[in-house]
């Protein structure tokens, strides 16, 4: 038996499953750890309930034993004299690692942030990534109505726009300079290039400072920032965004995920040319993404 450790939030929690269909897809057994990171006082809320998921999770025994966690008093010795038996692996980059596929008995700890986990059983992801609609509080939902109204209304000239900024101004030397002004500047450039009619639907934690931002864009009544939501509805934003036809994302799971989940045909992505500071992260990557430099300058076009 293999166990995912569940950690950040519903973007990180979604690859973490799409590992998991993959893995059961291989004939593993496969449990899921959501206690570890989620009892810390900090801990993001687990969203996969918004799609009907309902995934095996490991007792405490289960994720004892694949650590060799055991407090007794043989345990603590064993351990002093002949050093830990884990059987935890640590992803040690944010690129594709084929190993992870082949591990048995293994307590998985990583984002796993690469479509190559799950490529060949993207059917079963998308089937599992359905927002089960009836489930979503009807409050939050009638705010949302409006929004949803106008996204079909611009029909195949929609396009999310994610800036992420909280947390992530909090630590520039992991996010610092790559989703840039100029990076936004770029990719709306992008878009309306290739779709003319583009309609800018703006999803951020900073609506604020989107609203001001939008203001000083070249024709801004195309432009509609989203707003209602909070970090326990944010899936309500990744509902929305997902029904765009184009998307420019961040460097963040969330819009990584909003982008893939939305019709494949026809779409056009637009990602940061850097993911990070402090990982390559080349395997994030999807073959319809144009990257874009942080002085706004398509790096590659698709084929």
């Amino acid at each position: 038996m293999d166990i995912i450790r569940m950690s950040g939030g519903i973007g990180n929690q979604m690859f973490q499953y799409a590992l998991y269909l993959k893995l059961v897809s291989l004939g593993r057994e496969v449990k899921f750890d959501d206690v570890t990171e989620y009892k810390l006082e900090n801990a993001r809320p687990i969203m996969l309930w918004v799609f009907g998921i309902d995934y095996p999770k490991a007792d405490r025994e289960e994720v004892i034993r694949l650590t060799d966690a055991a407090m007794d008093m043989a345990s603590r010795v064993r351990r002093k004299l002949l050093g830990r038996r884990s059987a935890e692996y640590h992803e040690e980059s944010m690129d594709f690692d084929a190993a992870v596929l082949e591990k048995e008995n293994s307590y998985l700890c990583g984002c796993f942030q690469s479509e190559r986990y799950f490529k060949d059983v993207e059917d079963q992801v998308r089937e599992a990534f359905r927002f089960c609609r009836d489930r979503l509080p009807e409050a939050a939902m009638e705010r949302m109505e409006e929004y949803e109204r106008k996204i079909k209304e611009a029909g195949s000239g929609a396009v999310s726009i994610h800036i992420r900024r909280g947390d992530y101004l909090a630590t520039p030397e992991v996010y610092g300079g790559i989703c840039t002004d100029a990076y936004y500047d770029g990719a709306v450039a992008y878009m309306k290039e290739k779709c003319p009619d583009a309609a800018f639907f703006v999803f951020t934690n900073d609506s604020v400072w989107a609203e001001q931002w939008c203001r000083k864009k070249e024709c801004p009544g195309r432009f509609t920032v989203i707003k209602g939501t909070t970090e326990e509805t944010g899936y309500l934003d990744l509902m929305l965004m997902s029904m765009c036809r184009h998307h420019i994302i961040a460097n963040s799971s969330f819009s990584w995920w909003g982008a893939w989940l939305a019709a494949p045909q026809g779409k056009r992505v637009a990602a940061p040319a850097k993911w990070l500071n402090t990982y390559d992260c080349r395997d994030i990557y999807t073959s319809d993404m144009v990257r874009i430099d942080a002085e706004g300058n398509v790096r590659n076009m698709e084929a």
